[in-house]
């Protein structure tokens, strides 16, 4: 019989998860055909590091953990690594995709973030916690994520930016580096020969 403390020694601690996952949208899909109609689900999903990492994928499939999963595996394909100032955007952005208007402000610390639905989720996978944001147009949730998603793409560095990469690029190549301390040979063993060889010392006569 196992004792009942054996289950603890079993017991295997998960590895911590390298993205946050966050369901966008699902969506029923029914689709006819000769035999009738054939149902399926279709998953949008968004992933991020919040560390500037961030994706969004669309999967299909019969049954819905099938098509979440999918998504995912969709979603770390298409990666992209975001241009971020400390907590907020470098720069304004409006974009339009398909229907959808998306308007990007940055913000000062402090501000929050100020935005609602989908685009605050996909703002927080980025790692986004300052901003300002607005929406026009159409309510669509795929739209809105995808358009949120092409805004951050297209986000560049600012000269702020690029000074402060170019301090650190000077710094880095003005501090000397570490020598590594070399080997010393090892002593040889000493012989019979050697002995023989080596200069007997003289004692000074008193």
């Amino acid at each position: 019989m196992k004792k009942p403390n054996d289950r603890r020694k079993t017991f295997v601690k998960r590895e911590p998860k390298e993205f946050d996952e966050q369901v966008i949208q699902i969506d029923r899909v029914t689709r006819v055909v000769k035999g009738g109609r054939k149902l399926r689900f279709r998953a949008t999903v968004a992933i991020g590091n919040k560390k500037g990492k961030v994706g969004i994928g669309i999967g299909k499939s019969q049954e819905v953990t099938g098509a979440i999963q999918k998504g995912i595996a969709k979603a770390k394909r298409d990666l992209v690594q975001v241009n971020l100032d400390e907590n907020t955007i470098p720069h304004q952005i409006k974009i339009k995709y398909k229907a959808a208007k998306i308007l990007l402000l940055p913000a000062v610390p402090g501000t929050g973030l100020i935005a609602g639905g989908t685009i605050r989720k996909v703002l927080e996978l980025a790692g986004i916690k300052d901003i300002l944001s607005k929406s026009y147009g159409t309510t669509n949730k795929v739209n809105c994520t995808k358009a949120t998603f092409e805004a951050l793409k297209r986000l560049v560095p600012n000269p702020a930016m690029l000074k402060k990469a170019k301090k650190k690029a000077e710094a880095k190549a003005k501090t000397p580096e570490t020598k590594e301390p070399e080997a010393k040979a090892p002593k040889e063993p000493k012989t019979a020969e050697s002995k023989a060889k080596a200069p007997k010392e003289v004692q000074p006569t008193t």
